[in-house]
């Protein structure tokens, strides 16, 4: 079943209780009403917490941050509003679990390490931003946790030395598709990069990190084979913060979940088969043999008598030996198939 991750990222614009609600939402039960379905919700939800003495220079934290999607008159200010601090990241942890989620945090320094003394989350992403930042990344694996990585801002060689050195500790590592441009335009999504991990870094698990708009993407990156989709979510798309316009209210919530599960019960099995639930439209619909004109009781059948009809009860063309060259017992109108019992 296809892992997938509600990243509330900073959607919750500084709020524990939004923060609440937004997993409220990825919490909720995913039915398919045509077939009466009840479908698994999310797996998990993600926050992001950030060090903010270990972010950015001094001199872009004090620059004026003049937008319409700033919570402060600096940026320094508007990081720190958003920020939650680590007892909040536990409440927060303490309601996903409520509901069985798993937890994932994307821990963006050494420093937030500290969250850890208050619980441990199932994984540790590592954003693309920091697939680098060979230091922290020793710092997480150092935990034992496992391991997501999002390949958004990385080739190969940024991969393999992140890699490298996360298996100096472990290597329960997961590796997500990921195009950093928000939102991710159609032409730049490249799809085919996860067949690519998945034939040259088949050890560890392949997912996908999703920044395009709509539903459509993460759902075929599932049918390509993606074991792990990761999508923004939120209340609202229309709130303040440059993340809303690119997520998953609610209802886009509903739709990818219910899509992800239905593909993943609409898979089967590698073989062509008659599926026993067609059996009644193959009675239906399939066609057997029957006469093309009048027929009186004694007859001797010839393949110029028959032709094909529904329904699909009767004999099959293959089976025409079976008709061909016997007496009919009983008389046949044109147009009407022709059963076991028609014949001595």
């Amino acid at each position: 079943m296809t892992y997938i991750i509600g990243e509330i990222g900073q959607n919750h614009n500084g709020s524990v209780d939004i923060a609440k609600l937004i997993i409220d939402s990825a919490a909720r039960p995913i039915n398919e009403e045509l077939f009466g379905l009840k479908l698994k919700p999310m797996n998990a939800v993600k926050l992001t917490k950030r060090d903010l003495n270990a972010e950015l220079s001094d001199s872009q934290m004090q620059r004026p941050y003049d937008s319409a999607h700033s919570f402060g008159k600096t940026y320094g200010e508007h990081r720190a509003f958003l920020e939650l601090n680590d007892e909040q990241h536990f409440e927060c942890y303490k309601h996903a679990k409520s509901y069985g989620l798993d937890f994932v945090e994307t821990l963006c320094a050494v420093g937030c390490l500290s969250l850890l003394k208050l619980f441990t989350p199932e994984y540790l992403k590592v954003a693309s931003r920091d697939l680098t930042n060979l230091p922290l990344l020793s710092a997480l694996a150092e935990t034992k946790i496992p391991i997501i990585l999002s390949t958004g801002m990385a080739g190969k060689v940024e991969l393999d030395n992140a890699l490298e050195t996360i298996l100096k500790y472990h290597q329960n590592i997961s590796i997500l598709h990921c195009v950093s441009q928000y939102p991710t335009e159609p032409q730049n999504t490249n799809l085919n990069t996860i067949k690519y991990l998945q034939k040259n870094y088949s050890q560890f698990t392949i997912g996908y990190s999703d920044h395009t708009i709509g539903i459509s993407t993460p759902v075929a990156a599932v049918a390509m084979g993606a074991k792990i989709i990761e999508k923004h979510i939120t209340l609202d798309r229309r709130m303040k913060g440059t993340d809303q316009a690119g997520s998953l209210g609610p209802d886009g919530i509903n739709r990818m979940v219910r899509d992800i599960r239905v593909l993943e019960m609409a898979f089967g099995k590698e073989e062509i088969f008659i599926e026993e639930a067609v059996m009644s439209a193959r009675v239906k619909l399939e066609r057997s043999i029957a006469s093309n004109k009048n027929l009186n009781a004694g007859h001797i059948i010839t393949v110029d008598d028959l032709h094909m009809l529904s329904p699909g009860d009767g004999f099959k063309w293959s089976e025409k030996n079976l008709i061909v060259g016997k007496k009919l017992v009983k008389v046949i109108n044109r147009n009407e198939i022709i059963y076991k019992e028609h014949l001595s």
